[in-house]
């Protein structure tokens, strides 16, 4: 597949401006005047320009080109960057073939092991996103971060999209997470139906309360949809639904930190950027950049195999009165990470999904004689 056809070059002016030999930019391959070889790349940076899916839309266009001025501007990490940036992806002629776009050239480089990152665009555009696991044959865990459950009945894409992904057929969701929604922002019906199909949420409130717990619910996401109203207006005001109230940009690299880490991870998208409400000083493309540069560089900080019969785990099984009688946990010996086993009802098809992320909370709820709510979940799902 000729990869080029789905995109625009950078545009001239950013690839013109003289950038410090230390910066980003500078340790990147880019779409200018020709496209990038692909070859032994690990990580493809994606601009999105498709507003359609929300109602108030203004300079949604010119999102990606904001973020990518302020992350060419950074210093680079300490990893061996193999990164390309491939430009902007063509809009179709509607939202439903942007979408089918999205997925093509998605699962295209998942395919190459190259990890895609989307800049710009509406929220909706995740679904595109999500639908390039399709072909994978494989049950996949999504993880979003956003201020609102986007599943109305009724409304724009934007406000829609998350339930579209729930219910779309066929159904290759395991999991569904979501971190960081208010509860003034949120219909509590929503709320009982992620209960009542045993998915994740966390409150902002909760996430703040011990906000390293979150951690194991990030390792076991497959792909990451990040909002930016989700992180408070004082930090980030570029988007037409900016909240008073979010996360603050520092918590919202830490997420992407976490991300990075994630060997399981293979793609992720930060959607909802308006340059039009942002501040003079484009405070939220910086966060942005910022984001994704922590994103890359817990990428080339990832240290664990999965293999749990090697050694680099410690295996700890812990024995109960009750049933199960037993509760088995393994920990990483490079970066002290925790994971337990979920026995499941024979089905092949959960079969990756028998050992999850846990913390070390979760063990030593088990050592006390209680079965950690992550267990019971997810033994739930799998029924």
């Amino acid at each position: 597949m000729d990869l080029e056809f789905y995109f625009d070059p950078i545009p001239e002016s950013l690839t013109e401006t003289k950038f410090p030999l230390n910066s980003f930019f500078s340790h990147i391959h880019h779409y200018g005047e020709t496209f990038p070889d692909l070859e032994g790349m690990q990580i493809a940076i994606i601009g999105l320009t498709d507003g359609r899916g929300i109602k108030d839309n203004r300079s949604i266009e010119n999102a990606a080109t904001e973020i990518r001025l302020k992350l060419y501007d950074l210093k680079r990490g300490l990893g061996h960057y193999k990164v390309a940036d491939l430009g902007n992806l063509r809009n179709g002629v509607d939202l439903k073939e942007t979408y089918l776009r999205i997925q093509t050239v998605g699962e295209q480089l998942m395919k190459m092991q190259i990890l895609p990152i989307y800049i710009g665009g509406s929220h909706d555009l995740d679904f595109g996103q999500y639908l390039s696991y399709e072909g994978m044959k494989k049950l996949v865990s999504m993880l979003t971060v956003d201020a609102k459950i986007d599943m109305e009945d009724e409304g724009m894409p934007n406000e829609v999209h998350s339930q579209d992904i729930i219910l779309h057929q066929p159904n290759f969701l395991f999991n569904y997470t979501q971190l960081a929604y208010q509860s003034f922002l949120t219909d509590r019906d929503l709320v009982n139906v992620m209960e009542k199909l045993y998915f994740d949420h966390v409150r902002l409130g909760q996430l703040r309360e011990n906000f390293k717990e979150i951690e194991p619910l990030i390792r076991n996401a497959d792909l990451l949809s990040f909002d930016i109203s989700s992180i408070q207006s004082a930090d980030a005001p570029g988007a037409a639904d900016a909240q008073p109230f979010g996360l603050t940009a520092e918590e919202a690299c830490q997420v992407c930190w976490f991300a990075g880490m994630n060997e399981k991870l293979s793609s992720i998208g930060i959607y909802g950027y308006q340059p039009y409400y942002d501040d003079t000083r484009y405070k939220t493309a910086a966060v942005i950049a910022t984001m994704i540069w922590y994103f890359i560089e817990g990428f080339y900080h990832r240290k664990d195999s999965l293999s749990f019969q090697s050694n680099d785990y410690t295996k700890y099984t812990v024995s109960l009165d009750a049933k199960p009688s037993t509760f088995i946990f393994y920990k990483s010996n490079i970066s002290g990470k925790w994971w337990m086993e979920v026995p499941h009802s024979g089905n092949q098809k959960y079969d990756r999904e028998t050992i999850i992320p846990c913390s070390y909370q979760d063990y030593q709820i088990a050592q006390s004689g209680e079965i950690p709510e992550r267990w019971i979940n997810a033994q739930l799902k799998m029924y």
